[in-house]
């Protein structure tokens, strides 16, 4: 009953080589990274005061904690930032301890995340009837329904991640990926109704639930989502029209994106997930788990085990390689989408870890959640952003950064 997104590979069904080609903040330029210091579950934010919202599901406690100090224009000629998004589908915690494990390491490496919660994963099975999916059955989901325990323990990991500064996006509910019913043929209108639904279970669990003895979510949900990414990366055109008209900041639904500085659509930041080096090939892999698994098992979530050592380092050579290309050149903020899941024995979860030390800690890089990143982008001088998107993939600027950037 996981996000077993092994339909988020955009074209799945072609073959594995095809389908990779089309598939589908933290600190500002002075203090401290977002992220860093712990938030305990139960804490409340910055205000000190809690006021619960509805039904007590969630509740207003202030000003998210761990947050970056307000971000700055670039200086005329100073080097940008290089910004690392690491996002995570379908956020369910489901027995496994990959949620806080990513928690953990976030903390310890003064990074921000992105946690896309399906909204089902806080609604009981035993209430599935209350989800009118989109042109499905009542109550259908391809995503399945999360255990009473593990919805307990995604609403802990989700508390706690708010506390820790990341940020609570959303992969919306079903995951429908085939058939009429695909969320690629859903109409504006029934993206509305979907979004609706999952607000509505992320903000009446307690209601759904009847469960009265665990804390609210320390934050209004409401307000707080800005952003998504939908299931498979379909959909995406008739999506934008709602969330511009609900005031959303980004959508990273774009499949197959490259490694260029990123423009709006529908005035939205367009975020999409990139195609980066490949080691071994000649083709390149987007940056997300399951579309790394599936050129090297096939679709397979449980390949052979004799080759787990060498498709991990793969994986996080993968990362590591299109990080460089960025961080050696144009700077182009790197995008990188997850599911908590042990697939091919977890290698994938390995490789994001490895790969997230060996990019933490260099000099002016930023791991920042999706919404930071908007942050910093807002306040950039507009002819400044259109200067860095001139700059193809792996081009460096002409003259150094100090002289590409103070003609703009």
């Amino acid at each position: 009953m996981r996000d077993i997104s092994r339909r988020g590979l955009l074209g799945a069904g072609l073959g594995a080589a095809a389908a990779i080609g089309i598939a589908g903040c933290g600190s500002s330029d002075t203090g401290r990274p977002a992220g860093s210091g712990p938030g305990k579950a139960g804490e409340t934010g910055m205000g000190g005061r809690v006021r619960l919202i509805g039904d007590g599901s969630t509740s207003d406690t202030g000003k998210q904690p761990h947050q970056p100090p307000k971000p700055v224009p670039l200086e005329p000629g100073q080097t940008p930032p290089q910004f690392v998004v690491f996002s995570w589908d379908g956020a369910g915690e489901v027995g496994n301890g990959l949620f806080p494990r990513f928690l953990e390491l976030a903390k310890n490496h003064n990074a921000a995340m992105t946690f896309f919660l399906s909204g089902v994963y806080l609604l009981p099975e035993s209430k599935k009837t209350l989800y009118r999916p989109p042109n499905n059955g009542i109550g259908a989901s391809d995503i399945g329904y999360l255990t009473d325990g593990h919805i307990k323990d995604t609403l802990k990991y989700i508390r706690q991640a708010w506390l820790d500064g990341h940020e609570i996006g959303t992969h919306f509910n079903g995951h429908f990926c085939a058939g009429s019913g695909s969320v690629g043929n859903w109409s504006s209108a029934d993206w509305r109704n979907e979004i609706d639904q999952a607000v509505s279970f992320v903000t009446e669990w307690r209601t759904n639930s009847g469960w009265k003895d665990i804390d609210p979510l320390p934050f209004d949900y409401r307000k707080e989502l800005v952003g998504a990414r939908t299931p498979c990366l379909l959909g995406q055109d008739k999506l934008l029209p709602t969330a511009k008209k609900l005031g959303w900041r980004y959508d990273a639904s774009s499949p197959g994106g490259r490694q260029m500085w990123p423009d709006k659509r529908m005035d939205m930041w367009d975020l999409p997930l990139q195609q980066v080096p490949f080691p071994g090939h000649s083709f390149e892999v987007l940056s997300m788990d399951y579309n790394i698994l599936a050129n090297q098992s096939q679709n397979s979530t449980k390949g052979m085990p004799s080759r787990y050592p060498g498709w991990k380092k793969q994986a996080t050579e993968a990362y590591l390689a299109g990080f460089k290309r960025a961080y050696d050149s144009n700077r182009a903020p790197l995008f990188i989408g997850n599911h908590f899941e042990q697939w091919n024995g977890g290698i994938y979860m390995d490789a994001v870890e490895e790969s997230l030390k060996g990019m933490a800690g260099k000099k002016d890089v930023r791991l920042v959640s999706f919404r930071q990143f908007c942050d910093w982008l807002d306040v950039q001088d507009p002819q400044v952003l259109a200067k860095l998107r001139t700059l193809e993939v792996g081009q460096s600027p002409a003259g150094g950064w100090n002289a590409f950037l103070k003609a703009a």
